[in-house]
This record gives structure tokens, C-alpha cells and sequence, in this order.
């Protein structure tokens, strides 16, 4: 199917500058398109992810998608999406920045017909003056104001640096242009203006015929109307020391029925007729979740890895079934990361002793009355003798102590030392 319109079966397209030229041009050439990231933080988390997943969609339908770092921009703080000024970072950080996101943008799409670039090295070296005059008389203040990313702001104030953000976007609109042969730039929909501008400099400088297009997409929303990419936890990170596979891979089990096949067209790369595949099972036994499942593992496949899939699926049985024992230490510190913990020493304990102190019941009566009914398991291992020593170091690398009470409330003992 031609690209553009799998993208509007798909729900990923808001707006584009001109339809039938896009078409016309991605039916004859290999076409260079971009999207850019200002590096705020060293990890992309979801919400970051979705203009990503198009220019993926791009690649594999034989395009070249080359991805804008903004050390050039990021140093000076984008208008959109916000009612204050952004913090400035330190160049060291917005370096360090620059150097984590350049690592996942290669992760997600390879070496191969792909490019990573830096709009600080062709920004970096406009003086002021070239700046003023080359570019800042060829914007209307007029128009600029018009532009919703802006006209957003009067109100509450916005400074000179960052209304001229979308003037450095044009820029690398136009750079990209002539540089990288890049004909199409894909953004949210908050990025129409800044696009805009965009393709309105390069017809300024090259001509009206020059092929430059621009590409939003929707704001993605929940089926109650809020805002798709939180979880109970916050952000969810495509860096797996700040979300772990596991955590990943449960956030997209967890989206409800009215969302999933959404998220399928969204974020997998399974064809129309998988998807509508699915799209049945939801409606026909929605208790499986055979579509939350492969949704979960599509998109933790594509970030993290297959193996990433597997190991969170095993903790994710180990859970449910209580039968942690060939879980390791990792898995045991991805899976139990938002369950009660507790801190202790290396020091065998008796099993009622070491209850009561750990928080999980309350009194020796009721410990005591636990163990002999049977209610608690320690690592998995179902424990009824009042005279059981449990010894923290035994397993899990020495590091951690599992303790279920009843059947589904856990504690995690994290051994001290």
C-alpha cells in the first residue's frame, strides 16, 4: 500500500502543506525526510516516540529518514507546548544529552539508509549579523504571531530567544534541504507553524517549485480524552535504567480495550489484516488480551530487544503464578521496582521475627497465625514451621528476600551490606 495512505488508515496524519505533491514525489525517488528532538533529557520517553515511528515507517517503505539532534535549538528552549520559559541547561548536559539520544536513534533504526545530525553545527556558526540579515528580514512578526505555537504565549509572556525558535527551525528546514536532500519534515501537530515557516523560507530562497513538505501528526489521545503517555509512575522512558523493560512492556499490556487497537495501528508494524485480526479478538473475548499482548510485545521488541519480550513475559508468569525461584536477581529488581519493600541485614531471623519487622504483619499474634495457616512464602517457598530461620543471603545473588502474603500481596527485602 502506498505510504501516505497506510498513514491515514493508521490515524497518523493531522495536517500536510500539499497532499497530491507528496504523493507525487514519493512515487518517484528515494526521499529524504526529517524530524528533530531537542536533547532536554538523555532519554526519549513514549510520547517522543510517536513522529519517530513514521520516519521508521518511511525507512522500511525505502526512504531516508535523517534525524535532527537540536544542540543548536535545545540550548535556547522551544515555545510549544508549555506556558514558561524553559530552564537552560548546561552545555556539558545538553552534550551529554545529545550523545544518549544520537545511541537510541541508532538503535531504533539502524546504520543503513539513516543519518543522525546536529543542528548546532550549521546554527553554531550564523553570527549575528548573518542572522539578522540573511534570515530575520525575510520574517514577518506579523505572521510569526499568527503562528499558534506563539500566539499561545502572549499571554502569559514569551522571551525574544525563545520567539525566534521558530526561525532557527526554518533554517534547518532549509540546511537539511540543500544539504541532505531532505524534501519533508514530520512533527506533532504543535510543529504546524514552525513547518510552515519552514517550507515558506526554502520557496523564498529556492523558488516556488522547490518540492518542500510538511507533515503533522494527531495529538494522541486516550479514548476518555486524556493524554496519551503517562503512566501511575510518570514518564515512560525508552532508557531502561529509568523505565525497565519489564515496567515498558506492562505499560502497554495495561491499555484498555477502547485504546489497544489505536495503539496497534500506531505503534506496530503488523499489517491491516493482523490488526483487524485482533481488532475481533477484542471485541469477541476481550478477558485473553491477545491484543494488549501483542501490542506489548511489538513495542518493547522494537525499543528494547526480543530478549527483552521474553525476560518480561517470564517475570510477568513468575508473578502471577508466585513461583519466583528461577527468577534472577535482575528480573527481581525489574519486577518488584513499585512493590513494598523493606531494608535488612544479612542476619539469619527467625520467620515471625523476621515478618513483624519487615512490615508485613503487624504483630507476633498474626504473624504467628500466618505461618501456621500457610499464608506466607518466602522466595516462592511456602512456609508453616514458627521455628523457620530465613536466611537473606540464600538467593537472588544475596541481594533480595521475596515475601508473599496470601496470594497476591508482595514485599521486597533489599538486604543491606
Amino acid at each position: 500500500m502506498e505510504i501516505l495512505s497506510d498513514l491515514k488508515w493508521r490515524g497518523a496524519i493531522n495536517q500536510l502543506t500539499d497532499e497530491a505533491g507528496m504523493e507525487e514525489l514519493l512515487g518517484a525517488k528515494q526521499v529524504g525526510l526529517y524530524a528533530g528532538i531537542d536533547p532536554t533529557a538523555d532519554s526519549m520517553h513514549i510520547g517522543h516516540l510517536i513522529p519517530f515511528m513514521i520516519l521508521k515507517r518511511f525507512q522500511l517503505a525505502g526512504h531516508k529518514p535523517v534525524i535532527v539532534i537540536g544542540g543548536g535549538t535545545g540550548s535556547i528552549g522551544d515555545p510549544s507546548g508549555r506556558n514558561s520559559e524553559r530552564v537552560l541547561q548546561t552545555m556539558d548536559q545538553v552534550m551529554h544529552n545529545e550523545s544518549a539520544l544520537t545511541g537510541q536513534m541508532v538503535h531504533l533504526f539502524g546504520t543503513e539508509n539513516f543519518r543522525v545530525v546536529n543542528n548546532r553545527d550549521w546554527l553554531g556558526k550564523i553570527g549575528m549579523l548573518d542572522f539578522l540579515r540573511d534570515y530575520g528580514k525575510l520574517f514577518s512578526v506579523n505572521t510569526m504571531l499568527a503562528k499558534d505555537v506563539v500566539a499561545s504565549r502572549l499571554e502569559v509572556g514569551i522571551s525574544y530567544t525563545e520567539f525566534t525558535y521558530q526561525i532557527l527551525q526554518s533554517v534547518d528546514f532549509l540546511h537539511l534541504f540543500r544539504e541532505e536532500d531532505v524534501q519533508i519534515q514530520v512533527g506533532g501537530a504543535d510543529q504546524w507553524g514552525n513547518i510552515t515557516a519552514g517550507t515558506d523560507l526554502i520557496h523564498r530562497l529556492e523558488g516556488s517549485e522547490a518540492k518542500a513538505y510538511g507533515l503533522t501528526i494527531p495529538l494522541m489521545l486516550k479514548a476518555d480524552g486524556t493524554k496519551f503517555g503517562k503512566s501511575a509512575g510518570g514518564a515512560v522512558w525508552l532508557d531502561a535504567a529509568k523505565t525497565s523493560p519489564y515496567e515498558f512492556y506492562q505499560f502497554w499490556y495495561n491499555q484498555a480495550d477502547a485504546d489497544v487497537v489505536k495503539y496497534l495501528k500506531y505503534f506496530t508494524f503488523l499489517s491491516h489484516e493482523e490488526i483487524a485480526a485482533l481488532e475481533t479478538a477484542v471485541a469477541t473475548d476481550p478477558g485473553k488480551r491477545e491484543a494488549q499482548r501483542r501490542l506489548a510485545q511489538e513495542v518493547t521488541a522494537f525499543v528494547h530487544s526480543p530478549a527483552a519480550v521474553e525476560e518480561a513475559e517470564r517475570i510477568s508468569a513468575a508473578l502471577f503464578s508466585g513461583d519466583v525461584q528461577e527468577l534472577t536477581a535482575s528480573e527481581i529488581e525489574q519486577g518488584f521496582a513499585n512493590m513494598p519493600d523493606f531494608a535488612l541485614t544479612a542476619e539469619p531471623k527467625n520467620i515471625v521475627d523476621f515478618i513483624v519487622d519487615a512490615g508485613v504483619d503487624k504483630s507476633k499474634r498474626q504473624a504467628r497465625e500466618d505461618v501456621e495457616n500457610g499464608a506466607i512464602r518466602i522466595n516462592g517457598e511456602q512456609i508453616k514451621d514458627l521455628e523457620a530461620i530465613v536466611d537473606p543471603t540464600a538467593m537472588y545473588d544475596g541481594k533480595f528476600v521475596i515475601v508473599r502474603r496470601g496470594k497476591k500481596k508482595y514485599f521486597l527485602g533489599r538486604v543491606n551490606g
